[in-house]
């Protein structure tokens, strides 16, 4: 969008219209542009990353939400698995109390899984890199972009929504605002549920 308003200088005809596409864009597609979902696909995906934002308040935004991300993909201490079995027959409190007192000034582990995925995260938006294959280096971010950036695995879905958005959007109708097309499109899509 940035690139659309440098053209509005050099335009000696229709000087607004760079503004009016940019402002258009916006009112548009607010609800994806500011979707958190939608700008974990595009970091996560090595060519984009951090390349498409200009303003660093978002972009420290954006690498918070990224580690946040993380976080949940890492397990934390309380869901990593024991590190000692109890057999059945082996009392509970039996030598129990050195290992509670060690867990108890244990405080590295927390320390290192966070550092490790905040490490991980800034060494991944680093990296010169652009190609798909950068990801292998970075397992969690890798996870985060095959679950942000999957496809639908068929486009039969997509396809009947455009045939019933062609009889909707008739001849006659050819003056339908986008909300009004898009709840006219989606009565008569639910109405096939109602049954």
């Amino acid at each position: 969008m940035s690139k659309t308003l440098e053209v509005k200088d050099s335009l000696t005809v229709a000087t607004g219209l760079p503004k009016a596409i940019v402002q258009a864009i916006k009112r548009r597609f607010a609800s994806v542009l500011e979707s958190s979902d939608a700008m974990l696909a595009a970091v996560t995906l090595p060519k984009f990353k951090l390349r498409w934002l200009r303003d660093q308040r978002k972009k420290e935004m954006i690498k918070g939400i990224l580690v946040a991300e993380c976080h949940k993909f890492v397990p934390g201490p309380e869901q990593q698995p024991a590190r000692k079995l109890v057999s059945p027959t082996t009392p509970p409190d039996s030598g129990s109390s050195k290992d509670k007192e060690q867990d108890f000034f244990s405080f590295e582990d927390d320390d290192e899984h966070f550092a490790s995925v905040e490490t991980e995260v800034m060494s991944y938006l680093k990296t010169a890199e652009t190609g798909m294959e950068i990801l292998q280096q970075f397992p969690t971010i890798k996870e985060i972009c095959l679950k942000k950036n999957a496809a639908i695995p068929s486009s039969a879905p997509v396809e009947r929504l455009f045939s019933l958005g062609g009889l909707v959007l008739s001849p006659k109708r050819n003056r339908l605002s986008d909300q009004r097309f898009e709840k006219l499109l989606l009565m008569r899509y639910n109405h096939w549920f109602e049954d």
